[in-house]
């Protein structure tokens, strides 16, 4: 679009305080439509004539802002009358917060540089078909707003006193004080692109389950679920009272409250009431948490109660596609919880976790879970805006971030996590059938085979190097976050693994991919001879998954004979786990697949629910059978990677399997597998074409199947194969017991 408008800021800095941009203008013709376009350096809300506009909560969400900034367009002509006043308000976002926490980003270093800018521009349609705009220039205003401090990781301070002739916090037009004069600059107008990605949005609302005391005495709210969102507090207060909330995960193994897991990150609110009743929720940043303490409270702490907090949870306005259900409660809770993970890191950037000071893009987190986010929703956008900031911050030499948008490009790349770059667009590709976006991602993708061609110490292998392991592996060395599968042998079967989906997506591309053929077959064949033998259950996996062992069910069954060596026992992380049950049920030994499934000792996916969780843990044993805690430093209660279980779930004992020639379930394979130990099972997927259903449960000796497909499907049964047209189906095999 063509901009008018200019970048505007503050005359004068306002420090933590946000400024709050105003304009008074009047229209003098009916209007037929108008729109506003806006976005700014950092978060924004934007309120016309009391009402605020658009349901976009964090707008202009997360993009690698260097090279893309999204602005939003909002049909505005309900709101507009005769008089009009908008007013919007600008936070540091991830803009301009200090991120990571940990240590100094020279990309977020440069942005804090960034002045508090604005740009907006309304087009006005009238009825007689004259357009007018009213753009962001010298002739707005600005005032401290009552957002008197606004960041990412330690939370918000709102003033409500500051408030004249307002029923309500947040929901009007208001004199803030003294209108002071804003000055224009170079913004990044060459950055801007239209809205991309989904809209981060308010989703749900969840009152607390009970208020408690706990053993320290602190006054605890608990919502029952661990969330992403803020809190909205309603109350009736007077002036220069106020409310004081920090946010948590988990309570300690006395019950008391624990924050040493969120790092530096603050993550608490302060509001200071005015006189009345009000109500209140913070409008540019977000928290991690399930439980709040109440530090401050009108009348005391003890007289907060349950009808005074609402937690708003908040998501990216994905569409729910994907559904589990058995005769396993653990199992549910489990599936529930994989949702939860992915909705509590889905907020514009797939992140790693939501409540300590990180909460970044981590592009190992992000490929092996994408499966199993593309079946839970609807995520092609999602994907798509976050792969365009891959593509971004790609270097010239192929190189690919361990977090997009990338704020550690100062590190070299890492096998499994840059291998993001080849195995995103591959499975959006296998889950939508969309070939122009794989199009647009083809360069991304042989860039990254470029780089590890040119970085490695060993021609067809990738030797040398930094790179994470197979993080947090449960065989790791004392001492040690990676696990004791050798990081050459992961690099190199990835290696190969990027190599050949560049050539299958090649292929459906119509590109000459020979020389990738080639490279492919000289780096199987260097991995024969350098990694004959597999030490590790990650190597197994990668070596039968990868199709690079010489013999492949061999592989497998070393695999399983390590798994009941150690007490059926998986030793995996991040690398391997993804894939173990994949491995187990793919060469014989789905029995074995379960009984990893449904283990509720540590280690397990079920462990964590026997300890109350509500979402996926970053560790297995972040809360250890006695109660304390894995770690302070690095333990996330809402990580969402090893929820990536669900799609073994969905595509094995549910059976929908994509056929890949057949992309975005224009065809399907269903091929469930049972198990005894549950009495039932049922799964349900919502594709392009249609909605598929495969459940199955007992019925005296035999299993009955019920299968409603839209499209033509191969349905195997029992071993046995038949093509069905769209429609439902029952089939019926007996009960195999030992």
């Amino acid at each position: 679009m063509e901009w008018y408008a200019k970048w505007i800021k503050p005359q004068t800095d306002t420090g933590d305080v946000c400024p709050l941009f105003q304009k008074y203008f009047f229209l003098e013709k009916p209007i037929k439509t108008a729109r506003l376009f806006i976005t700014a350096l950092g978060t924004y809300e934007a309120v016309l004539n009391g009402s605020r506009v658009g349901e976009f909560v964090l707008a202009p969400g997360w993009t690698s802002y260097e090279k893309r900034l999204q602005y939003q367009a909002y049909d505005i002509t309900n709101l507009l009358g005769k008089d009009n006043h908008i007013s919007v308000t600008v936070g540091k976002g991830w803009y301009r917060s200090p991120m990571p926490g940990w240590s100094k980003s020279s990309v977020q270093e440069e942005l804090k540089k960034s002045p508090a800018g604005l740009i907006a521009q309304l087009e006005i349609t009238y009825e007689d078909g004259s357009v007018e705009y009213t753009v962001t220039d010298e002739t707005w205003t600005f005032t401290e707003s009552p957002v008197r401090f606004s960041e990412i990781y330690d939370g918000e301070i709102y003033d409500a006193s500051m408030e004249c002739g307002s029923s309500s916090a947040g929901s009007g037009s208001r004199d803030y004080g003294s209108a002071k004069p804003v000055c224009a600059f170079e913004g990044p107008t060459h950055t801007l692109i239209p809205q991309q990605g989904e809209e981060i949005r308010e989703q749900e609302r969840l009152a607390p389950i009970c208020i408690f005391t706990t053993p320290k005495g602190e006054i605890v709210a608990d919502f029952g679920q661990d969330i992403t969102g803020y809190v909205e507090i309603n109350l009736t207060a007077k002036a220069g009272e106020t409310v004081e909330l920090s946010h948590a995960e988990v309570l300690d193994k006395e019950g008391c409250f624990y924050t040493e897991n969120y790092r530096t990150a603050k993550a608490q609110y302060l509001y200071i009431c005015r006189d009345g009743q009000q109500s209140y929720k913070p409008k540019l940043t977000f928290f991690g948490f399930r439980y709040i303490r109440i530090d401050q409270f009108p009348g005391g702490t003890s007289a907060a109660k349950p009808e005074n907090f609402t937690a708003v949870v908040i998501h990216s306005a994905m569409r729910r596609t994907g559904y589990f259900n058995c005769s396993n409660p653990l199992l549910n809770q489990l599936f529930d919880n994989v949702i939860w993970g992915q909705k509590g890191n889905f907020v514009d950037v797939p992140t790693d976790c939501p409540q300590r000071d990180e909460r970044l893009g981590w592009t190992g987190d992000a490929q092996v879970f994408i499966r199993t986010a593309c079946m839970n929703y609807d995520a092609e956008k999602f994907y798509t805006k976050w792969l365009a900031d891959m593509m971004a911050d790609q270097g010239p030499d192929g190189r690919v971030g361990h977090v997009i948008p990338d704020l550690l490009s100062e590190e070299s790349a890492s096998s499994a996590w840059g291998d993001a770059a080849a195995i995103c667009p591959w499975e959006l590709y296998l889950a939508y059938g969309n070939k122009e976006l794989l199009s647009s991602q083809f360069t991304l993708m042989k860039k990254w085979i470029s780089y590890i061609s040119t970085h490695t110490e060993t021609e067809y292998l990738w030797t040398g190097g930094t790179h994470c392991g197979d993080w947090l592996g449960l065989d790791a060395p004392s001492g040690s976050y990676k696990g004791s599968t050798r990081e050459d042998f992961i690099a190199s079967a990835f290696y190969a693994y990027s190599t050949s989906l560049v050539i299958e997506a090649g292929k459906v591309l119509g590109e000459d991919v020979a020389e990738y053929e080639e490279l492919y077959t000289k780096i199987v064949a260097a991995f024969r001879t350098a990694y004959p033998e597999y030490k590790t259950q990650t190597e197994c996996i990668l070596a039968a998954h990868f199709h690079l062992a010489e013999d492949c069910r061999a592989a497998a069954d070393q695999l399983a004979s390590m798994i009941k060596e150690c007490g059926v026992k998986l030793q995996t992380g991040f690398v391997g786990t993804p894939y173990i049950l994949h491995v187990l049920s793919d060469y014989g030994y789905s029995e074995l697949a379960y009984s990893l499934l449904l283990r509720k000792e540590y280690p397990s996916w079920l462990y964590p629910v026997t300890k109350g969780a509500t979402t996926i843990w970053e560790h297995w044993d972040g809360i250890m059978p006695d109660g304390n805690f894995w770690s302070a430093d690095m333990n996330s209660f809402n990580h969402y990677a090893y929820g990536s279980v669900a799609d073994w779930i969905y595509s094995v004992a549910g059976g929908i399997r994509r056929i890949p020639e057949f992309p975005g379930y224009e065809k399907v394979k269903i091929a469930p597998v049972p198990d005894e130990r549950l009495d039932w099972l049922s799964v349900t997927l919502d594709t392009r074409h249609g909605k598929i259903y495969s459940g199955w449960k007992k019925a005296g000796n035999v299993w009955r199947y019920e299968i409603t497909t839209p499209v033509d499907a191969v349905v195997v049964i029992d071993g046995k194969e038949q093509q069905v047209t769209k429609g439902t189906y029952l089939f019926y095999s007996e009960i195999e017991r030992a």
